[in-house]
């Protein structure tokens, strides 16, 4: 048998986008810790380390060693970091370069094991939780994606960076976050957060740009634990930190206090008549008393202060800094249009995520087996069998190249997607296969006749599959978008690349037996 007769340009167009897909996947894991998070105000961030989460998993900066150590695993990793004390000075070195530490603050680093490859791991396999939310109220077109932005900043705010916020439709928010509790989600987003200070019951301001022009969110100066005190209850600490309001806002405070009368406090101090007060969602949240030398003043500098509690002011502390850091997030971004409703809500743990990735590709090569051996039944040669096992697989690898170039989320449904797709590839084949197999000798003529008639059918097929597959996309809340995009680049790349491919070897292996 001639063999260059195999390097058809049908062929080798498959060959040249299976290495592709391989080079976009890029299996393989490397020795080190990769950096998946570096806190603000922390000694790795002032150091210049920082995180970039739009470059591909395998193009993460990657720590290698430490000073003079060799960092291989987490192990060595948290064994070399746990030898500096505060005040200690070393060098975090990279793939990407070098960096000097100064350990004066907390170092903020987040690692976690280098990725084995560019695929993204969808929230089913790497754990996490999922809140499926509709607004209570009718929404706008222009309106709903104001309304997925102001989520995503919200939760990027409250320093949540493992975090995905998408529509579905006008009537669905998706949001996605890994390693969160489901009470930890449902607190962030299920609220309003319509922030309103109000003086005998007017508004003065409000969250958001309109009213607000300045939050300070730097600890030490303008914002940060002012005191603490022991409770029957445990220990209780308060928050403060300075905001600046509009002029519009500004002039709003001086109008109101201007009516208010000047009372003297047992200790002396003098206050307005009326305290300033605090509603989150119309809930009273702390109540400051105004200084009589504010009376009928355009104020643009306001402190803003709120509790924390818990057992132990260790605990109360860390309340407080989480309280203070929820409410400056919504004071930037604003409250939302509308109150949204919880419609339902995943919480899915890392330990089964792993379990199904296990179950996933046993299902996958459970499959792949049982095509074999229906393929081997069916045509009891070798040689026509073990063709269409290994084009079948091709197209697993060039859908998961395809994913791993978009930076898709590869979650369970696409994985189901997938395995499907290569169900339809196998019909296609074996059409392909039993028109081949017609007649003892046929012409060349004979063959792209029969190979005409196969093609009319695998594209009336695909194009069934394809508007099958579209609605998908956008229903069920967007929780089977997975599935429909991978099926659909499933049988995109086997009638447009793999079947060709097939069709070709084919012809060239059976005509020249």
């Amino acid at each position: 048998m001639n063999f260059k007769k195999f390097l058809h340009y049908r062929i080798l167009i498959l060959l040249f986008l299976i290495i592709l897909s391989v080079v976009w996947i890029s299996p393989g894991k490397h020795d080190g810790v990769m950096i998946k998070d570096v806190s603000l105000n922390s000694s790795s961030f002032d150091a210049g380390i920082t995180v970039n989460t739009d470059l591909k998993p395998k193009q993460r900066e990657i720590i290698t060693a430490i000073d003079n150590q060799q960092i291989k695993t987490l192990e060595d990793y948290y064994a070399a970091i746990s030898k500096y004390q505060e005040n200690a000075t070393f060098r975090i070195i990279t793939n990407k370069g070098e960096y000097p530490i100064y350990l004066n603050k907390e170092l903020g680093l987040k690692v976690a094991e280098p990725p084995y490859s560019n695929l993204v791991e969808g929230l089913d396999l790497k754990g996490g939780t999922r809140v499926i939310l509709t607004p209570e109220e009718p929404v706008s077109k222009e309106q709903f994606p104001d309304l997925v932005r102001i989520i995503e900043k919200r939760l990027n705010g409250f320093g949540i960076k493992d975090v995905s916020v998408r529509a579905s439709g006008n009537e669905y928010i998706i949001v996605e976050i890994a390693g969160a509790s489901e009470t930890e989600v449902k607190k962030l987003v299920a609220q309003q957060g319509k922030f309103e200070a109000k003086i005998n019951n007017e508004t003065v301001f409000v969250g958001g740009k309109e009213d607000i022009v300045f939050v300070c969110k730097d600890d030490g100066t303008c914002a940060g634990i002012r005191d603490c005190q022991d409770t029957s209850q445990g220990s209780q600490c308060t928050f403060e930190f300075r905001i600046g309001l509009s002029d519009k806002a500004a002039k709003k405070h001086a109008n109101i206090t201007s009516k208010l009368d000047v009372q003297i406090s047992p200790e002396g101090q003098e206050y307005l008549s009326s305290p300033l007060e605090l509603y989150l969602d119309d809930n009273l949240m702390d109540t400051l008393q105004i200084s009589a030398s504010l009376k009928g003043l355009e104020a643009k500098d306001i402190v803003i202060s709120g509790p924390g509690v818990g057992n132990n002011e260790k605990e109360a502390i860390k309340d407080a800094l989480k309280n203070m850091n929820n409410l400056q997030t919504i004071l930037i971004t604003g409250s939302l249009p509308v109150k949204l409703e919880i419609v339902k809500i995943d919480p899915i743990s890392s330990l089964r995520g792993e379990a199904l990735v296990t179950e996933a590709l046993t299902a996958g090569l459970v499959a792949l087996l049982m095509v074999a051996l229906v393929i081997f039944v069916r045509y009891r040669k070798l040689k026509i069998s073990i063709p269409m096992v290994i084009f079948s697989s091709s197209e697993v690898v060039m859908v998961l190249g395809f994913f791993a170039l978009i930076g898709y989320n590869l979650d369970l449904a696409a994985i189901v997607g997938i395995i499907a797709s290569v169900g339809t590839g196998v019909d296609d084949l074996i059409i392909l296969t039993d028109e081949a197999l017609k007649g003892n000798q046929v012409t060349a003529a004979d063959w792209k006749s029969k190979i005409k008639k196969a093609f009319f059918v695998i594209m009336v097929a695909y194009f069934v599959t394809v508007a099958a597959m579209l609605p998908l996309i956008w229903t069920g809340a967007g929780l089977l978008t997975g599935f429909a995009i991978a099926t659909i680049a499933g049988v995109t790349i086997g009638v447009f690349v793999a079947r060709p491919a097939y069709a070709k070897f084919i012809e060239i292996l059976l005509h020249n037996e």
